[in-house]
């Protein structure tokens, strides 16, 4: 998540930085259904085809990051597995950093993906099972992934970006030995191909669309890509399954979700044991990062940064309920 200052609606900064592609000018009012979390989004069209604009500030993103993900999102094409498309800009770059009055910004564009994010649509027994199965299959390729340089960051980086900011912060003792019981407990996993690699850590409903027309899934943002377990990603799955879908009997989907990823790769029982572990990793990641974007405070907010600020709030209670409880 950016920090609070940066979730602000500039449309002369997006206008700026979109200049670097080309649109069709008739498009600009598609950028008022723009969203701002952990990037700036705003759709555009070209050619009366749908784009997507994603920016952030330098100082909120690593590079290396940013490279690392887009190579994998090549190699993933290349491998037929339906990840969103870039497109370069005018001057032929998959990625720009841009010089901007309000700083440097990194940017890129993406095609619109087929279809309608699963937490728009009947989520049934069938796509829950479908999306196990695009969960496996990206696990697969992730397997047989082997890059000159290893640009994407690891749960290591991570846990160690986690240590540094928490640092700012002298009354997060528990957020800390949090950090350093999850430290030594996953040091301790064995790491190789078949349990270990680089995962999306958000393959979330919003973040795979399904197509009616061709009965397939299409996967976005693969922003928060780094090296875990492959559990990590079932994880993060199942959870917000269980968050947002009414479906009764949550048992039932978790096992067709299990059953589809099973169909393109394997998952032993010893590792889905663990997933309350993995759960105190994702709880972890995201209490810190919440708590860096908010840490700044400003006279006469407006209410929807007061509401947002309460929710986050709520959110951090929650994700902290196991922190500095130890691993039996």
């Amino acid at each position: 998540m950016l920090k609070l200052k940066y979730l602000f609606d500039n449309r002369d900064l997006a206008k700026m930085i979109l200049e670097n592609w080309e649109y069709d000018l008739s498009s600009l009012g598609m950028l008022d259904y723009y969203r701002i979390s952990s990037n700036a989004v705003y759709p555009f069209q070209y050619n009366g085809q749908t784009r997507i604009l994603r920016f952030s500030p330098v100082e909120e993103k690593d590079k290396n990051n940013l490279i690392g993900e887009l190579d994998f999102i090549r190699y993933l094409r290349l491998k037929e597995y339906p990840a969103l498309k870039t497109v370069v800009s005018k001057n032929n770059k998959e990625f720009m950093e841009i010089s901007t009055p309000w700083g440097n910004y990194f940017a890129v564009v993406f095609e619109r993906v087929l279809g309608n994010s699963l937490d728009n649509i009947d989520y049934t027994e069938e796509i829950c099972r479908k999306h196990g199965r695009y969960l496996g299959k990206l696990h697969s390729l992730s397997s047989e992934y082997n890059p000159n340089k290893k640009f994407r960051w690891s749960y290591e980086d991570v846990l160690e970006w986690i240590e540094k900011e928490l640092l700012s912060f002298p009354n997060e003792a528990i957020a800390k030995q949090e950090a350093k019981i999850l430290k030594e407990y996953l040091s301790k996993l064995p790491k190789n191909d078949q349990v270990f690699g680089l995962i999306h850590y958000d393959f979330e409903l919003d973040n795979v669309f399904y197509s009616q027309s061709t009965d397939t899934l299409s996967i976005i943002d693969f922003d928060d890509s780094m090296y875990h377990w492959y559990v990590m990603d079932i994880v993060q799955a199942l959870d917000n399954i269980k968050e947002e879908i009414d479906c009764g009997d949550f048992s039932i989907m978790k096992e067709n979700f299990i059953k589809g990823y099973r169909e393109e790769f394997d998952i032993s029982d010893e590792m889905l044991l663990r997933i309350p572990i993995f759960r105190r990793f994702a709880n972890l990641y995201g209490y810190s990062r919440v708590l860096r974007s908010s840490a700044e405070i400003w006279d006469n907010e407006p209410e929807w940064l007061v509401d947002l600020r309460d929710k986050l709030r709520d959110a951090m209670e929650e994700c902290s309920i196991f922190f500095g409880k130890p691993i039996e």
